[in-house]
């Protein structure tokens, strides 16, 4: 760490207000002035912000790093795009707590590993798996991982029951005693610095099995929710279904009664869906959340920017699961390249794999839109490649599941096949970007790794939103900054302003680019080798500080780590009095 005079840039604080000229000057990891014409002192080193906006650090708001940190400690490609922050245990996946049962352990490991597209044998080999409750992982997390970003974690629901009820959590309702164990290791989350509890009430598995927590009764929710009111600065995070059964609608009404007047903060992803063939229950859910609203609940949507891509993979993907398509799945179970390209030719296994795409998945799946589908990542080159599966299906004379058996088997079964992104209201988007009460930046980065989730998706904000005239320049940055920072109780950082974290990012406008995704071969197989997951180069920023130390500088990764857990804490009175007044 070393002291550091940021000089003649332009300051978006974070704050939404408009940006000013000013230099930034930075003494033990903490901004100490934030002021024009500051004279350098002896001993600290000058940056020189010309031509550039000085920023806080991006808040990455919904990330699931929380397996792959262990692995791939830098983050890449974060600290070249800005990140300080990543917010995990999102979805109701976390490492923690661990049930005494290795059966239910496992259990654990396998649902955050299948739900995130995240290869199951490096969790085996590279997390150590050495705590019960949550305050134990926490303590191993600061002893054993090093980042460079700061970071902070949601305890799960999922593991919560897990925990509780070992491999039983599947399959019924929690009893008393079971519950109040739950209660007993959110409080002692909760007390360690957990942001909150985070829950899923989406989700099936690569079995059609019902997610644990979608089993769990009012009585649960509201033994666990009697927790959360003790801990006014926490946050209950939820994702509700708005894409495949579509029972989102249900499940918001439900979390406004059981919390009503508990005074619990909630991001709810799904809230207010985008995507066009969500329109059916949007306006239900928008009436629902302005009603509840209304009475008093604190519900803040929880939205992306960047509308949900496919990427259809045979090594490691949900995508066919989670369209309602298990016979396609069986090809990613499959074990080995040989058994799936077995199962590709076979004929009983195509007939079944034709049924399945005509009467079972989902109408907006990848699996019925073969117009969106391309075909872009040949692993030998054989192609076609760059048209689309509707065309090579009709040039074939082939139904669209048997087509893609045989692109795939001709071009190698690591090729990828991958969809459009599926249309969104941007004006709906937009609109929440500006809604005082909403969470975005959401990305999934660190999972869904040979999909693209996260990394480099915070720069659409700049190269889309802002260059279009969307929006202006700081109500982007008060976007993945300050907004963020107040909502999760992380008061240390978001803000350019003297005493808070040294967690600033400098960056000329011109220069960011929305880069091309690209593969790298960098991921653990668990067996002495790598695979492959879909990053991005740097945007870049000229330079990315977190506590006071370049983790991102010259073009290139620093190295650095120096990224602290923070906990959460309740608004300063300043910060309430403002939140009161929007």
């Amino acid at each position: 760490m070393s002291d550091m005079l940021i000089r003649g840039g332009t300051v978006v604080d974070g704050t939404g207000a408009k940006a000013f000229d000013a230099d930034v000057r930075v003494v033990d990891g903490r901004i100490a002035e934030v002021a024009p014409g500051l004279t350098p002192r002896a001993g600290e080193e000058v940056f020189d912000a010309k031509g550039c906006y000085v920023t806080p650090g991006f808040i990455e708001s919904h990330t699931h790093y929380d397996a792959t940190m262990w692995w791939q400690p830098d983050l890449d490609p974060l600290p070249g795009n800005g990140a300080t922050t990543v917010i995990l245990g999102n979805c109701g996946f976390t490492a923690a707590p661990l049930s005494k049962e290795k059966a239910a352990q496992l259990e654990m490991i396998k649902i955050f590993s299948f739900f995130e597209d995240i290869p199951l044998k490096p969790f085996l080999q590279h997390v150590p798996w050495d705590w019960e409750k949550w305050s134990e992982y926490k303590a191993s997390m600061a002893k054993n991982v090093q980042i460079p970003t700061n970071y902070a974690a949601f305890v799960g629901h999922i593991a919560l029951r897990l925990a509780a009820m070992g491999t039983e959590a599947w399959e019924r309702a929690a009893t008393p005693d079971e519950v109040a164990k739950m209660a007993e290791l959110l409080e002692d989350a909760l007390a360690a610095g957990a942001l909150g509890m985070s829950d899923n009430l989406h989700d099936h598995d690569g079995d059609d099995r019902a997610i644990p927590t979608l089993l769990a009764d009012d009585a649960e929710f509201e033994a666990l929710f009697s927790v959360m009111q003790r801990y006014p600065g926490t946050t209950y995070q939820c994702i509700i279904d708005t894409f495949m059964r579509k029972t989102g609608p249900e499940s918001l009404e439900r979390l406004g009664r059981l919390t009503k007047g508990r005074g619990i903060r909630m991001q709810i992803a799904g809230a207010v869906p985008t995507l066009e063939f969500q329109k059916d229950i949007l306006p239900k859910l928008q009436e629902t959340l302005g009603r509840l609203r209304a009475e008093g609940a604190d519900i803040w949507p929880g939205y992306a920017h960047v509308s949900p891509t496919s990427t259809l993979s045979l090594i490691k993907s949900l995508i066919f699961a989670q369209s309602n398509d298990y016979v396609w799945h069986e090809v990613v179970l499959a074990e080995s390249h040989e058994e799936k390209a077995r199962l590709l030719a076979d004929p009983e296994w195509r007939a079944r794999a034709r049924e399945s795409w005509d009467t079972k998945a989902w109408p907006h799946s990848p699996m019925n839109n073969p117009q969106d589908l391309f075909l872009l990542d040949s692993e030998n080159g054989a192609g076609p490649v760059g048209g689309t599966l509707k065309e090579f299906a009709d040039s074939r004379g082939l139904h669209r599941s048997d087509a893609m058996a045989q692109w795939i088997l001709e071009n190698g079964t690591k090729s990828t096949v991958h969809m459009a992104p599926f249309p969104k209201d941007e004006e709906l988007t937009i609109k929440l970007m500006l809604d005082p009460k909403s969470v975005g930046n959401i990305s999934d980065a660190g999972a869904h790794l040979q999909m693209l989730c996260g990394g480099g998706e915070n720069i659409l904000l700049f190269t889309k939103y802002v260059k279009d005239g969307l929006l202006t320049l700081e109500q982007a940055i008060h976007v993945k900054t300050g907004k963020l920072a107040n909502f999760f109780g992380l008061h240390d950082t978001g803000e350019v302003k003297a005493g808070r974290r040294a967690d600033l990012v400098v960056f000329d406008l011109n220069e960011i680019r929305y880069r091309d995704m690209e593969k790298a071969f960098d991921v653990p197989d668990g067996d002495g080798g790598t695979t492959w997951r879909f990053t991005r180069q740097a945007a870049p920023m000229r330079l990315t500080l977190v506590n006071g130390v370049k983790t991102y500088a010259d073009g290139q990764y620093t190295g650095n780590r120096p990224g602290t857990y923070i906990n959460p804490t309740e608004a300063p009175a300043e910060a309430r009095v403002m939140e009161a007044a929007e």
